[in-house]
């Protein structure tokens, strides 16, 4: 092919070819090549046309040869291993059994294990769900961090308090993003990752609520630094118990959710401590509590589903692949980070203007 395009070029350079005519002419310079012999004229364009429209032929080929070894190479991914039935399951894969069809197999490659989440099966959805959430909670905590200084109040202490907040959201997702990748491996790999996905919860909770106590309690240092280390107590208490090896077990199911739920309700005293001193109308607008009303209806609606395997209970087989409890979980999760992420953007906003200081007339 590429002797084609010298040769192709070259005919553009004979002396009294059809390149010398066609340029001839556009300089004006016709009558010159006006001996030319037609039988020369017809040749050159011959096999120049020929030349031509084989070289572009030839390149649409071989680049059509090329994406289909490419795809041949993405297609073969599949062919190492088909999705199997519940039943075909080891113990320790074994968590939904109202998920009839679509599971991974073991696989003990690290390497399959990822390639796996480019194909369709039950945790596909799970995956890219909080793959994207935690591409999307880095790309926004590395842009906080580059707000200028003058837009704080305490620079370093809200910029500290706030930074908790992505750590603990983004490490939870991708902790997640983890586990629901390599839960196939093997029984060793998937107790690692389980337990990893379990500190995530954890390090998402007490960083989601976090800053809300910082800027709320603002001006209630003593008030503000008790809770801030009851809840830092619980969150270490809950990954504490997330490390027994019972606590991952399928039959352990309600004993997560409940141990998950009975930490994210370690925030209603504050909240109603914030409600009394402050006002309700005050405290759910100024004070953004409202938003944190909607996380909180976000997560506690994702675990109460994701407990009771709600809606594949009553459908058994019929959310294998899409909408399954565990599914919408995440997205509910993902979903109430971004509220709670808008309602601290807005607390903090409120902080920085002069209405936020801390004066006897001052809200909050």
């Amino acid at each position: 092919m590429y002797v084609q395009f010298v040769l192709f070029f070259y005919l553009f350079n004979v002396k009294h070819s059809l390149a010398d005519l066609f340029f001839g002419i556009l300089n004006g310079k016709s009558k010159q090549f006006s001996n030319v012999s037609p039988v020369i004229l017809l040749r050159d364009s011959v096999l120049l046309g020929s030349l031509f429209w084989k070289t572009i032929i030839e390149t649409i080929l071989l680049t059509q040869v090329k994406s289909l070894k490419v795809w041949c190479r993405i297609s073969t991914l599949q062919t190492h291993w088909k999705v199997i039935p519940f039943e075909m399951l080891p113990s320790w894969v074994k968590d939904n059994n109202f998920l009839h069809n679509g599971h991974r197999p073991p696989m003990p490659s690290f390497q399959a294990c990822f390639r796996s989440i480019f194909l369709i099966h039950t945790e596909t959805v799970n995956i890219w769900t909080h793959l994207i959430g935690f591409i999307v909670i880095l790309v926004l905590g590395i842009n906080y961090m580059f707000i200028p200084e003058i837009n704080f109040v305490n620079p370093f202490q809200e910029k500290l308090a706030i930074s908790l907040l992505f750590v603990g959201t983004g490490l939870c997702f991708l902790f997640s993003f983890m586990f629901h990748t390599f839960i196939c491996h093997s029984e060793r790999v998937s107790r690692i990752f389980n337990k990893l996905d379990y500190y995530g919860i954890a390090f998402m909770i007490v960083g989601c609520f976090l800053p809300w106590l910082y800027y709320s309690l603002y001006c209630s240092p003593v008030p503000q630094l008790l809770y801030l280390v009851v809840s830092c107590i619980l969150g270490i208490t809950t990954i504490a118990v997330s490390q027994q090896d019972y606590f991952s077990k399928p039959r352990s199911r309600p004993l997560r959710a409940g141990l998950f739920l009975c930490f994210a309700l370690g925030s209603v005293v504050p909240v109603v401590h914030v409600a009394l001193v402050e006002g309700f109308f005050k405290a759910m607008t100024v004070g953004q509590l409202g938003w944190l009303c909607v996380m909180a209806i976000c997560f506690l609606t994702g675990v109460v589903l994701y407990a009771c395997r709600i809606p594949e209970r009553f459908f058994p087989g019929r959310f294998d692949i899409w909408f399954h409890s565990h599914q919408i979980f995440h997205m509910l999760v993902v979903a109430g980070a971004v509220v709670h992420l808008h309602g601290i953007s807005q607390l903090q906003e409120f902080r920085s203007s002069p209405e936020g200081g801390c004066n006897a007339d001052a809200v909050l």
